[in-house]
C-alpha cells in the first residue's frame, strides 16, 4: 500500500479505518525518495491498538544493516508482537536512480544479514524477519537466515513454488494487488499504468527472471495472460476465491493491495471486500 503522499491526518483516520474493518495487518513499502519505512510503520502503530504492522519492504539500500536493526529493535521493543520486518534487495530500477550498482543480490542478501545478526539489541525486541524472496535461492536464504518470505508481484504458481521451497514452518506471504472492477480490460489498463515497467521483459530484474522462471516470456509482457496471473479485477467473490487459492498453495497470509488514486480510495475498496475475505 502507497501512502507517501498522504497528510498525517489522513494516514491517521485511515489506519483507523483499516482497524476498525478487523483487518489483521497493515504493510506498505519504502520508495527511497518519499516515506521512510520506520518512521512510517511507526505512525501505523502510534494509530491502532491491535493491528500488526510489516514493512513490505524496507530497502537495504536505504540504510546500513546496523539501522536496519536499530529500526526494527526500536518499533519491536514499542510495540511488542506487532511488528514484522520484511527486508529486500529491491530492483535495477530503483538501485540505479541511486547511482548504485544492482548486482550480487544474493551474496549482499547474506552478508547484510550476517551484520544485522552482530548487532546487539534489547533483548525484548523480538519480531519475524522476512525476505523479498522469489527465485529459489534467495527463497533458501529465506528460510536459512530468516523467518519466511515475502514475494512480491506473484501468481498463485508461485506460492505453491514457494512453499516447496522454504518447506513447513517458514512464514509465507504474499501480496495480492487487486482491482474492484467488473471490466477487465478497464482492469488491465490501470494495472498497465503502474506496473509497466515490472512486467516489461526487455528490462532485466527480479521479476522478469521470476516470469521466466515460472513459463512466461516476452511475448506475455503486458499480454492478458500474464496480467491474469498476477492480479486479479472482479467484485468481492473473485478477489476472494484468489485469496483462498494463495492459501491453498500453502500462503500464511495474504496482503491484499486494492489500486487506487489515493490512501481513502484504497481503504474504500477495503471496506467493500472485507465481509467476502476468508
Amino acid at each position: 500500500m502507497v501512502v507517501d503522499a498522504s497528510p498525517a491526518a489522513v494516514i491517521a483516520g485511515e489506519v483507523g479505518r483499516i482497524e476498525a474493518l478487523d483487518y489483521g495487518s497493515l504493510w506498505t513499502g519504502e520508495r527511497l525518495v518519499g516515506g521512510e519505512a520506520f518512521a512510517r510503520h511507526g505512525q501505523f502503530l502510534a494509530n491502532s491498538s491491535r493491528l500488526v504492522v510489516g514493512t513490505g519492504i524496507a530497502n537495504l539500500w536505504a540504510r546500513v544493516p546496523e539501522a536496519m536493526r536499530g529500526g526494527a529493535t526500536t518499533l519491536a521493543s514499542a510495540y511488542p508482537d506487532r511488528f514484522v520486518l520484511g527486508v529486500g534487495v529491491s530492483a535495477p530500477v530503483v538501485v540505479d536512480r541511486l547511482g548504485e550498482t544492482f548486482d550480487r543480490p544474493l551474496s549482499r542478501m547474506r552478508d547484510y544479514l550476517t551484520r544485522m545478526d552482530e548487532v546487539e539489541g534489547p533483548p525484548d525486541a523480538q519480531y519475524p524477519r522476512v525476505l523479498a524472496a522469489l527465485g529459489p535461492k534467495m527463497l533458501a536464504l529465506a528460510a536459512e537466515l530468516a523467518d519466511g518470505a515475502h514475494p512480491f508481484l506473484v501468481p498463485v504458481e508461485h506460492t505453491a513454488f514457494a512453499r516447496a521451497e522454504l518447506g513447513p514452518g517458514k512464514l509465507l506471504i504474499p501480496e495480492q494487488a487487486v482491482v474492484l472492477t467488473e471490466d477487465p480490460a478497464a482492469g488491465r489498463d490501470l494495472i498497465c499504468g503502474i506496473y509497466g515497467s515490472l512486467t516489461d521483459f526487455s528490462k532485466p530484474s527480479p521479476y522478469v527472471a521470476n516470469f521466466r522462471r515460472l513459463g512466461f516470456g516476452p511475448d506475455d509482457a503486458g499480454s492478458d495472460r500474464l496480467l491474469d496471473a498476477l492480479f486479479v479485477y472482479g467484485g468481492p467473490d473473485a478477489i476472494a476465491a484468489r485469496v483462498r487459492e494463495h492459501l491453498d498453495a500453502g500462503a500464511d497470509h495474504v496482503l491484499i493491495q486494492p489500486i487506487a488514486h489515493d490512501l481513502t480510495g484504497i481503504v474504500d475498496q477495503l471496506a467493500e471486500l472485507r465481509s467476502a475475505l476468508p
